[in-house]
């Protein structure tokens, strides 16, 4: 085990851990720091606590210091200074006409760099342009590109929940989000309602995954045979969260040219109320077979 304090560069960024030495910190405290490209300003969002040398990635670099007021007032003008440096590098490309996307800047603590970041379809030869900035800007001049999803990050927003966007306020990182998730919770796959303003999969989609995967367990699939205080039935509607699955029983088997027949009525049960049968899927027939066009879908896998 190992001390160690959390410290944050951006309001929802990750988390890193530094040696706290023996200051007395707070969560919020301004702080100084070493990091990889030089010192950094941050602030306190993890207090001091122990946590497996697994988890640290060595050399654990200390907090110089605690923040004065000349430092806060250093970051802050460093954040004053990114509106007219977008503007300066905007009108850099549009003059040298690079098919990119201006998405924010960054100045380094120290004043020695400033870092932009952009978006773009394909590779862009940004070579020229770092040198008109530099020309400009007379540091040390770094061009980053970024996806979608880190753009949004930045730029922040309002999601379809009508909340502030989660990658945005306070998450810090982005978990891998999968087209499986949406199947599982029973969602529309129609894009434009299970994508974010950033166009890729929503982030929430993670969020109770788990959740639907457990109370998926032992749940048949929609055109799954199985046996109820009834009889043999036919899933029609799976409801997981209300542990509910709504069928139709089946009055007579069918056989290769014929549907079975069907109970007009549906039926509705709980998980523990039925039993799956092996065999579980009716048989895909062919476009010109005269099935109805409900045991047609039913059939799909």
């Amino acid at each position: 085990m190992i001390k160690v304090a959390g410290v944050r560069f951006k309001s929802a960024g990750r988390i890193y851990y530094f040696d706290p030495v023996d200051f007395d910190i707070k969560n919020g405290d301004a702080v100084i720091v070493e990091t990889a490209r030089g010192i950094e300003f941050g602030r306190i969002a993890m207090e001091t606590a122990m946590v497996d040398d697994s988890k640290v990635v060595q050399p654990l670099k200390p907090i110089i210091r605690m923040a004065t007021e000349a430092d806060i007032r250093k970051a802050e003008e460093n954040e004053a200074k990114k509106g007219r440096a977008l503007e300066l590098c905007q009108e850099k490309i549009d003059k040298r006409g690079l098919d990119m996307k201006l998405s924010d800047v960054e100045y380094t603590f120290d004043g020695s760099k400033v870092i932009f970041y952009f978006t773009a379809d394909g590779r862009v030869d940004f070579r020229e342009l770092v040198k008109d900035l530099a020309s400009v800007f007379k540091m040390r001049i770094e061009l980053r590109q970024i996806g979608v999803r880190d753009e949004t990050k930045m730029m922040g927003g309002i999601g379809c929940c009508g909340r502030p966007l989660c990658c945005n306020s306070w998450l810090p990182d982005f978990a891998p989000v999968s087209i499986k998730m949406a199947k599982v919770q029973n969602l529309s796959l129609n894009p434009t309602k299970i994508s974010g303003i950033c166009g890729r999969l929503m982030c929430c989609l993670q969020y109770e995954n788990d959740t639907y995967v457990e109370a998926r367990k032992g749940m048949p699939e929609l055109g799954e045979r199985i046996k109820t205080r009834d009889g043999i039935a036919l899933v029609y509607d799976v409801n997981v969260l209300e542990n509910k699955i709504k069928g139709r029983l089946i009055l007579e088997e069918g056989t290769a040219d014929k549907a079975p027949k069907l109970s007009p009525d549906f039926y509705t049960y709980g998980k523990e109320e039925i039993t799956r049968l092996s065999g579980k899927h009716i048989a895909k027939k062919k476009k010109e077979d005269s099935y109805d066009s409900e045991l047609l879908e039913l059939a799909k896998d």
